[in-house]
């Protein structure tokens, strides 16, 4: 990419496909993001972005033709396309269509099929099988861990708080199964760790990082006080979910452009000659 005032020093930054640093971001859900804004997006920022992501099972509302050229536009810009974790409503209100759900995904054009559970009683076997599903039809199985039951739809501190805490331990033992398995990479819930909660318990986030491979997780960061919390912690190529609108914010942090008070020219990279 030629970039306009191209004698400013950035961070080292891996070019694309990447396999760290990799920033996720939110496509239609909150705004149902037409293609005339996403190549509004991917034409300005597209060189800093790896994974669009449908969230809520938004594409099943669209016109098939409307998924196809959102779709297209991401490729156009070599940004991977994710359904979202929409497989865990498929699971439960349209059981016998999981495997057609995989197969239309792959149809379509996507990528990656995300594996979430978070509302779900399931066996980890079961959900293990879900990413050699996945895989079996061609496409990156990114299978998404939890610490907290309910996780996943925007619930509130206190009715998180009325269900079960899932146990760290467990979480990182089927993060592990998956990767034994080929997925691509594990998505991790923020719910229960710096969102939806009273204090962040960032010592599940440095005990993931350290078991699972800082390398293998992407880390769901939906506000700007949480990615800088990653960064800073983690450094600048940490793998990162945030929403559309925090795409430039996240790249100035992570390119030592710009920060806020307690980041501001300390997120730095080093390249030996």
């Amino acid at each position: 990419m030629e970039r306009a005032f191209d004698f400013l020093r950035l961070n080292d930054r891996p070019e694309k496909p990447r396999d760290r640093g990799i920033t996720e971001i939110r496509g239609p859900y909150y705004d149902p993001m037409g293609p005339r804004e996403l190549r509004d997006i991917l034409e300005t920022m597209g060189h800093w972005v790896d994974i669009y992501k449908f969230s809520g099972g938004s594409f099943a509302l669209m016109p098939e033709e409307a998924v196809r050229e959102l779709i297209g536009i991401c490729h156009d810009h070599d940004v991977q396309v994710s359904t979202g974790g929409f497989v865990e409503h498929v699971l439960v209100a349209d059981h016998e269509h999981v495997g057609a759900y995989v197969e239309e995904a792959a149809e379509l054009g996507f990528d990656i099929v995300e594996i979430s559970s978070g509302f779900l009683a399931i066996d980890t076997d079961d959900l293990v099988a879900l990413t050699e599903l996945v895989q079996d039809h061609g496409l990156k199985a990114k299978p998404e861990i939890n610490v907290q039951f309910g996780a996943g739809g925007a619930s509130s501190v206190e009715e998180l708080e009325g269900e079960e805490a899932i146990d760290p331990a467990s979480a990182i033992r089927e993060a592990e199964r998956h990767l034994e398995a080929g997925a691509y990479k594990i998505m991790v819930e923020s719910e229960g760790i710096t969102e939806r909660v009273r204090e962040w318990r960032t010592d599940v986030a440095f005990a993931i990082a350290n078991e699972v491979g800082i390398e293998n997780c992407v880390f769901e960061a939906a506000d700007p006080e949480v990615f800088e919390w990653y960064l800073k912690n983690f450094g600048p190529n940490v793998n990162l979910f945030v929403d559309n609108s925090q795409i430039v914010e996240l790249e100035c942090m992570r390119s030592g452009l710009w920060g806020k008070k307690s980041s501001w020219g300390r997120i730095a990279s080093y390249r030996p000659e």
